[in-house]
């Protein structure tokens, strides 16, 4: 299992834009089964970090769907995970970099 997990500074501002616009927009509540759910992923990417697919753009990154609007980019190293950067999953994919 990969203990060390850490967010790139574009997917740590764009994570907390997230949970900004889901507390404004929706509730507490909603930002914290958000947060309950990109949880759950992250650990299950740690057990299993080659578990979601390649980036078709990138082959080195991988894509974990987290929510049906919000999937993540990550890169696995011997010892560690970043995740690369957060991506509403409604935005054409030509708008992601991975």
């Amino acid at each position: 299992m990969i203990e060390e997990v850490v967010l790139s500074p574009v997917a740590a501002e764009k994570l907390e834009q997230l949970l900004q616009y889901l507390r404004t927009e929706f509730s507490e509540r909603t930002m914290r089964s958000f947060l309950s759910r990109l949880e759950k992923s992250v650990s299950s990417i740690q057990r299993y970090p080659e578990s979601c697919p390649a980036s078709l753009k990138v082959r080195s990154v991988r894509k974990c769907i987290v929510t049906k609007q919000t999937v993540f980019f990550y890169r696995v190293s011997k010892n560690r995970i970043e995740i690369l950067a957060l991506f509403d999953a409604r935005q054409h994919p030509a708008k992601s970099k991975y």
